[in-house]
């Protein structure tokens, strides 16, 4: 069989990315909470404390991450953007406002979309890559990143490794993720609204995604990490992450890239599958429930 060419020769390739929700990912629940100053004070932890944290923790160790940053967000802060294209990062579309695609009409998912894209452009960011805010896209999502001419998406679980959504324009690139690679599972917790309930220890997140990394090096995967700075930028996640990225380091045979890197060579790789996204049938003979 031909060898992988997105893996550019290595056992499994490493996309460190961040999701820098912010005070968005609460207020995606209701307005209302701009107005508690304890939950507000929680989510502005990530862009005030965990980026510039995470940007240190990366230039130690010498690897490039992607920052999935809502308009919203950048926009507020506007050097904030800046400053992660600066330290080497890629800076990549994730929604403006951060309200779910699933729960928009179309109408509202292209506004939201494109209201995002004008503050990147700005500021002077180049964009490649989207993720869904929840990575709640809907079937539509796919032909609205390539109408715009990003190259891949970021929201789907459809596989472990690369593969391309086909649309009526460009072919655009999966970059799957997965629950088990997302520190919100971990180390989310707000009373008001529930965004989760469990705090975990970082040994025991840390133990996971290294047995997570061990067998993707044996199948030959993607291993997508999805990090939210008001999360992971906290002291001992942040130092749990550290470890599994010189663990990763000393195995050799892992290859640590940006998303825009891995989709363009995923995008030129004559073995990847090629899906079309569209929903399966739901008769209301058998699925009664809309």
């Amino acid at each position: 069989m031909e060898e992988p060419s997105w893996r550019a020769g290595a056992r499994c390739v490493f996309t460190l990315t961040f999701d820098v929700d912010a005070e968005t990912a609460v207020l995606s629940h209701g307005r209302r909470f701009a107005g508690h100053a304890m939950t507000m004070s929680h989510q502005a932890y990530g862009p005030e404390v965990g980026v510039p944290r995470l940007l240190g923790l990366l230039a130690d160790l010498g690897v490039p991450a992607t920052f999935f940053v809502p308009g919203w967000v950048a926009e507020r802060r506007p050097g904030l953007a800046a400053a992660i294209a600066e330290a080497g990062h890629e800076v990549a579309h994730h929604s403006y406002s951060h309200r779910p695609p699933t729960g928009m009409s179309a109408a509202e998912e292209r506004a939201d979309f494109e209201r995002a894209l004008e503050v990147f452009a700005g500021q002077g960011i180049e964009i490649a890559g989207h993720r869904a805010a929840l990575w709640e896209a809907t079937w539509r999502t796919p032909e609205l990143i390539a109408e715009h001419g990003l190259r891949y998406d970021s929201s789907l679980m459809g596989d472990d490794r690369p593969y391309l959504l086909a649309t009526s324009g460009t072919d655009i690139v999966e970059l799957p993720v997965h629950w088990s690679l997302d520190d919100w599972e971990q180390y989310a917790f707000l009373p008001d609204p529930h965004v989760g309930s469990v705090i975990e220890s970082p040994a025991k997140v840390l133990e996971m995604w290294r047995a997570e990394l061990d067998a993707m090096r044996h199948y030959g995967c993607l291993f997508n990490l999805t990090n939210h700075p008001f999360l992971t930028g906290r002291p001992g996640r942040a130092v749990a992450l550290r470890t599994l990225v010189e663990y990763a380091l000393e195995c050799g045979d892992v290859r640590f890239d940006r998303c825009r890197e891995v989709a363009e060579r995923a995008r030129a790789d004559r073995t990847l599958p090629r899906r079309a996204p569209e929903p399966p049938p739901a008769d209301p003979a058998v699925y009664p429930v809309a």
